[in-house]
């Protein structure tokens, strides 16, 4: 499959993921987690008209200011996935079924299909246009940071929903579905924390690098350093290491130095030589 049509295929998917989340958590039980989607479940009941179109309708004229504004640095791609995530909606409507009227449930199972689809948009490249758009257009015009701006805008929304379905609590679980959807597209995005890289400072980096090499097989880096307070030179050794290795290089470290300094941090979506194969 070449890189562009596996691109399409990407975001294609995505959006029939995002679009069932929709029909089958987020819309029946009126909670609206920000964005173009919940500004649409909100019109939806006010007005009657169908969820997909009210998108489409809000995404045009976003994406032509984008456009205008910012030139066209969006590209096909977000075009594309706002279009097929608008016609998605509208169309699996009637054949997708509601799977329950709780609220907590809806919040949590329609944040986490939400934040799998949009992860495997945005990791296709592309967008569903929508808030990002917005928050494009307010960053530009007001200086305001991207990260401000969509917080914003998806507050606004959230809250709106809770004016118009008159509703404290429909707010509150909208601010939950949305939390969920953050953190499934970034685990989406970097991939699961199957790896840990470590950061040694020790006066014994060779005799531990030594050993790391020879008894688990890892590769590592020295990186140059100089102490804030000392000022003194020294090397910093950096490996990554699968999970089940991490006690084996505590163990190391210990062994060789007791008053080694340690940082042990995950480390996302490790690509190359004795890990994941890096794709082109």
């Amino acid at each position: 499959m070449t890189g562009k049509l596996r691109d399409y295929a990407g975001i294609t998917l995505g959006a029939l993921i995002t679009a069932v989340a929709l029909n089958m958590f987020l819309v029946p039980n009126r909670i609206a987690d920000g964005g173009v989607s919940g500004l649409a479940t909100v019109l939806h009941y006010v007005s009657g008209w169908p969820v997909g179109v009210i998108m489409l309708s809000l995404n045009i004229p976003l994406l032509l200011c984008g456009i205008k504004v910012l030139g066209a640095s969006f590209g096909i791609y977000t075009l594309y996935g706002a279009v097929v995530l608008s016609f998605a909606v509208d169309l699996l409507a009637p054949h997708i079924p509601v799977l329950t009227r709780d609220l907590l449930l809806s919040s949590i199972y329609g944040g986490v299909l939400t934040g799998l689809g949009m992860g495997l948009v945005f990791r296709a490249g592309g967008t569903t246009a929508g808030t990002d758009v917005a928050a494009a257009i307010l960053h530009k015009w007001f200086g305001i940071s991207l990260g401000q701006a969509l917080l914003g805008v998806d507050v606004f929304v959230i809250t709106l929903a809770g004016v118009v379905f008159r509703s404290a609590e429909l707010p509150l679980y909208g601010l939950i579905s949305l939390y969920i959807t953050t953190k499934i597209i970034d685990l989406v995005q970097e991939g699961l924390s199957t790896s840990k890289a470590f950061l040694i400072m020790s006066d014994l980096n060779q005799e531990i690098s030594q050993a790391i090499q020879k008894e688990i097989g890892r590769g590592v880096t020295f990186f140059h350093g100089r102490g804030g307070y000392s000022g003194d030179s020294r090397d910093i050794l950096f490996c990554v290491v699968s999970t089940r290795e991490v006690s084996r290089v505590k163990d190391i470290v210990s062994h060789v130095d007791r008053r080694a300094f340690v940082i042990v941090a995950d480390a996302h979506e490790v690509l190359g030589e004795g890990f994941k194969e890096l794709r082109y």
